[in-house]
């Protein structure tokens, strides 16, 4: 069953990332300039006055934050925040979007064009206190996620409807070329955030669809879940035992969005899910 886990509403929900530390969920309204959060201490809420879009945990004060100007330290408590390098800053027509930290330590952040202009983006890593570029050429980076271990890394472009998968060496670098591991175009689906479980699979939502999705690791479909927002954006594992998914959603687009558009959703999938890794600096 699906239920509310947070009712304010965002433009382009995006990037929840579970805290395993502080038992908090950090989200992103990436084009409201939000950073929100929810956990025992109830709801909170950051504006950076920039797009946000993606987060990693370094420790329980500190945030990585991925803007459209460049990755950021950002203080919990304070909320102030420190350069860490600059992502593509040369180019304000383009922001970050998805991003998700490795098991290596390091941190993938996609960016893109701010109107999804054809081929803007690219796939970067930073990794030991510098950032390179994995891939170009795409138009809307999404569904960064990993496989358990670290051996193989998930990402999609969803302008073309496609997500692909790739080995990684024993430091979390890319290894040859990325393999299809998703088409969904001749479905009309499009792949957005995902997630991977503790069982290897890949949790995937849908935008437009209203739905997050669970695959085998042969791209084989599971099953699927409802989410009561047709653009369901990103799922996160989360709670105390990591049973737990958290999608957020967006109302962006949308001519007529119900009052569930926009917000962020709770369900329980039956299965366990991995924590998120630590950002090393």
């Amino acid at each position: 069953m699906t239920e509310v886990f947070d009712d304010r509403r965002c433009t382009l929900g995006e990037g929840p990332i579970w805290h395993p530390e502080r038992a908090q969920l950090f989200w992103f309204d990436i084009t409201g300039h939000r950073l929100l959060s929810r956990g025992p201490a109830g709801p909170e809420a950051w504006d950076l006055g920039e797009c946000v879009s993606a987060a990693g945990w370094i420790d329980r004060e500190r945030l990585l934050i991925a803007s459209e100007t460049g990755l950021w330290q950002f203080d919990i408590e304070t909320g102030q925040r420190e350069l860490l390098t600059e992502l593509e800053a040369d180019r304000p027509e383009t922001r970050s979007n998805d991003g998700r930290a490795d098991p290596f330590g390091g941190f993938w952040i996609g960016t893109m064009g701010k109107s999804a202009e054809p081929r803007a983006g690219a796939i970067y890593r930073y990794f030991g206190g510098r950032i390179e570029t994995l891939f170009t050429g795409i138009t809307i980076p999404n569904a960064i996620c990993f496989a358990p271990g670290g051996h193989r890394a998930y990402f999609a472009d969803t302008a073309q409807q496609k997500m692909w998968s790739v080995h990684l060496d024993g430091s979390g670098w890319p290894v040859g070329d990325p393999e299809l591991f998703l088409n969904q175009r001749g479905e009309g689906l499009n792949p957005d955030g995902a997630a991977t479980d503790a069982d290897g699979a890949i949790w995937v939502a849908q935008w437009g669809a209203g739905r997050v999705s669970r695959f085998f690791p042969n791209g084989e479909l599971d099953r699927t879940v409802t989410v009561p927002a047709r653009h369901s954006t990103c799922p996160c594992f989360g709670g105390p035992d990591l049973d737990r998914i958290y999608v957020t959603s967006a109302i962006e687009g949308l001519d007529d969005p119900t009052p569930s558009d926009g917000r962020t959703f709770i369900l329980s999938p039956g299965v366990s899910g991995l924590p998120a890794p630590r950002v090393t600096l």
